[in-house]
């Protein structure tokens, strides 16, 4: 694969390329012009981070202690840039693991100041305002990344084609079982990170009903209720395109519920794909997009990957403080219980690297998204080049193909970050449910006679621990049955 293309976008070209969506890194531009080489893909153009009414300053190139994990894929810190570094991680150290034929890590091309100017300027009005407050592009940079266009296929079969296609993220497909989770945070162990993610944001947005247990089952029903479940609260987690164009889910993280405007909308788009009566069309669809899932397999890559995390970000920071030679602040906050990682701290440098680099191999997993796309089938149509599904009910085939996108290297400095995030979502689910839980008692014994005389306080001790063991466990239980209501 050609690392750069010896192509130039210059101010001029910028009107031929137009805001598809953004994620916290980038921002993706789909192709309207006719120029061959473009017809077909998305640019990836860089973002950089506000910091008040200034940018931050962003490291042009990777640090020395981030080059010691990527030496053995590739040399990784020979990159004259960390977005040059990015590419080679997708295509040495995620492609080879995921699977080649599933990721396209694209190629660079060159792209002046005027371009990045005016794409700005361009997209300005439909980026969400919070996402603009944050990021704009980097007009720094001199080259963009050129990927394939995954919500179309490159060659039509006939003159006037559609094709479907659906962005899913994913997330965590398993739960952690890890030593180094603090006993109080068992939680952990019961419900996924998305879940326990949700209620972090409940204040924010309406909680999903989706479990990524249930999209990493491998059991049929179970893929086809977590895509219902995502299709019903999408946020920023489920987007449908026709012919590339959105047609349900929001741009660039915005919230997005359904109702009966969008669903209609959906409805309405699916008629140029899916043969099926009117009002069955959605439900059809997702049902495609259920046995695609099932069908390809890629979860169970994908899984392998995500499980490279064996220590949970618990663990992993410890050894992240000594890969970058600097006392534990993490053992410093925990006092007498950091006894219980000493162990993490008397490990060889080279299995501190493992652990680490393990991890950001696993969190890049979990924060990717699948593209899967359909277009129909015709009796008198060419042999496929691609996997086939006949949808028994409509009677109707369709060629699917199902790649990973947003592959994005995830930075070692951002470690930290990872854990305090980590630890704010366990304690703000642990303080939900003890609110809860302690307005249910006071409203249960605001009926009951309060004056209890105690002649022998060894019972009251006595019940005092079993109550305590008692009420972890009513913890986890509401905190089930308040995230699967």
């Amino acid at each position: 694969m050609k690392q750069m293309m010896e192509l130039n976008l210059n101010a001029k070209d910028a009107g031929d390329w137009i805001y598809r969506g953004e994620g916290a890194a980038n921002i993706i531009l789909s192709y309207s012009g006719s120029t061959s080489d473009f017809v077909g893909k998305v640019l990836r153009v860089q973002k950089v981070k506000r910091n008040g009414t200034n940018y931050e300053e962003v490291p042009s190139d990777l640090s020395v202690h981030e080059g010691l994990f990527w030496n053995e894929d590739c040399d990784l810190l020979s990159a004259p840039t960390r977005e040059i570094a990015e590419h080679l991680y997708v295509q040495h150290v995620m492609s080879p693991r995921l699977g080649s034929n599933h990721v396209d890590a694209g190629v660079r091309v060159l792209v002046s100041r005027d371009f990045l100017e005016a794409v700005a300027k361009n997209v300005f009005s439909q980026r969400p305002s919070w996402r603009v407050t944050d990021a704009d592009v980097n007009t720094q940079c001199d080259y963009a990344l050129l990927i394939s266009d995954h919500s179309v296929f490159p060659q039509a079969l006939r003159d006037e084609e559609f094709s479907i296609s659906v962005e899913i993220k994913p997330k965590c497909g398993f739960l952690p079982c890890s030593n180094y989770i603090l006993e109080e945070h068992t939680m952990k162990r019961c419900m996924t990170r998305f879940k326990l993610h949700q209620t972090f944001k409940l204040k924010h947005k309406k909680l999903s009903r989706y479990d990524p247990l249930d999209m990493f089952s491998g059991s049929k029903e179970r893929i086809l209720k977590s895509i219902k479940d995502l299709f019903s609260t999408p946020q920023n987690n489920f987007r449908v395109f026709l012919n590339g164009s959105l047609v349900f889910g929001c741009l660039g993280g915005g919230k997005y519920r359904t109702n009966v405007r969008y669903d209609r909308a959906l409805e309405d788009a699916l008629k140029f794909v899916i043969q099926a009566d009117d009002g069955m069309r959605t439900t059809c669809f997702l049902e495609l997009v259920s046995e695609a899932v099932f069908r390809s397999g890629l979860l169970d890559r994908l899984l392998q990957v995500q499980k490279l995390d064996v220590f949970d970000i618990e663990g992993a920071i410890h050894a992240y403080y000594d890969v970058v030679s600097q006392p534990c602040v993490v053992c410093r906050e925990l006092g007498e219980e950091s006894d219980r990682y000493t162990s993490l701290h008397t490990i060889p440098l080279d299995e501190s690297l493992k652990i680490v680099k393990e991890y950001l191999i696993a969190a890049t997993a979990k924060d990717l998204s699948l593209m899967i796309s359909f277009r129909t089938r015709e009796k008198e149509d060419p042999k496929s080049a691609y996997n086939v599904i006949l949808h028994e009910s409509i009677g109707q085939s369709f060629d699917y193909k199902v790649s990973f996108i947003d592959l994005d290297m995830k930075p070692l400095g951002k470690m930290m970050h990872y854990y305090e995030l980590d630890q704010k979502i366990v304690r703000c689910c642990m303080k939900m449910m003890k609110n809860e839980i302690s307005a249910n008692v006071e409203e249960k014994t605001s009926y009951q006679d309060k004056s209890i005389v105690v002649e022998d306080d060894y019972p009251t001790r006595e019940l005092a621990g079993n109550l305590t063991h008692l009420y972890h466990l009513l913890l986890l239980l509401f905190l089930f049955s308040f995230l699967t209501s």
